[in-house]
């Protein structure tokens, strides 16, 4: 082949690649909540994550799975969903039995308006669930409001848990010093609850430090979501905020845990972490620098890292 012909070859595969992103990005748009389904359908088989559906009382309950070993159930936060943990999922899923559920009211979970929301009732959900697909002790996580279930089941069913993964978790009274959560107290207003659908990008700037590449499909189906559970979402973040401060937890003080935390969370207040820690005797705690609300997201292999030697060291 020539100099000429290889110079035309490139030419014409760099002209196809440009005609094929143009397309891509002409689908984002034009179809989004198609090419929103598509693009995570492709980062779930990333994963190793497959998607499976369980019944629980008064509620449907889709959840991803994959992997093998110990069963590892990580708890999305409130606005959230069990895509959430799919990206750091793709580093656990070699090594334990990953399941990500949609909470009640979140997701693509059933919703009942006339339903309790309450951090109690979301735990005897996932109670109901673990004894149809995960019967024995788990390895528990989960991030701001699925951290603060996480404790409420550790604290009600402490033989099911066998270790607690908290995520800038709600939960404490230094968790909820942040401004973000005062100036709800306050007013009403967060940026988790969506009026209109522009509102995701204020949201997604609340929620991360460095924001993240999401696609304006995947903007568009969170904006589109969040808009229609506004009503069911503000009962909700009000059953969230008069929650009653996790204390002392006895039976919880040989359970290991590992509290991590963004060190620039706008949600909830960094001073959680050590809060958190305090209630745990046996935790370990990591502040990750550049991180906010989401380290699971922002920071996926930093934080599966960090998370199997945490396992190591309990091993």
């Amino acid at each position: 082949m020539t100099s000429m012909q290889l110079v035309f070859g490139i030419s014409a595969l760099l002209s196809l690649a440009a005609i094929l992103l143009m397309a891509l990005v002409l689908f984002d748009r034009l179809a989004p909540l198609t090419a929103a389904r598509l693009g995570l359908a492709l980062e779930r088989r990333r994963s190793g994550l497959g998607l499976r559906s369980a019944e629980v009382p008064g509620f449907t309950m889709p959840y991803l799975e994959g992997g093998t070993g110990e069963p590892l159930l990580l708890i999305h936060g409130f606005g959230g969903d069990k895509d959430n943990f799919t990206r750091v999922a793709r580093f656990l899923t070699p090594h334990y039995r990953v399941i990500c559920p949609d909470l009640p009211g979140f997701g693509d979970a059933s919703r009942d308006a006339g339903a309790s929301y309450g951090m109690a009732e979301q735990a005897e959900r996932l109670r109901a669930l673990l004894d149809q697909i995960a019967p024995g002790r788990v390895h528990l996580g989960g991030n701001s409001m699925g951290g603060f279930i996480a404790a409420r089941f550790a604290a009600a069913y402490p033989e099911r848990v066998a270790s607690l993964w908290l995520l800038d978790a709600v939960g404490t009274e230094a968790s909820n010093a942040s401004e973000v959560v005062q100036h709800y107290l306050a007013s009403g207003e967060m940026p988790l609850l969506l009026r209109q659908e522009e509102d995701v990008d204020a949201m997604v700037e609340a929620c991360t430090h460095r924001r993240p590449f999401l696609p304006y499909s995947v903007l568009t189906m969170l904006g589109r979501r969040g808009v229609a559970d506004f009503a069911l979402h503000t009962s909700i973040m009000r059953q969230l905020a008069g929650a009653q401060p996790l204390q002392s937890l006895p039976q919880c003080a040989a359970m290991p845990a590992l509290v991590v935390w963004g060190e620039q969370d706008k949600i909830l207040h960094p001073a959680g972490a050590a809060a958190f820690a305090a209630l745990f005797p046996r935790s370990r705690t990591v502040m990750m620098p550049d991180v906010g609300h989401l380290p699971m997201f922002e920071a996926p292999k930093r934080c599966a890292q960090d998370y199997l030697a945490f396992r190591r060291g309990q091993a």
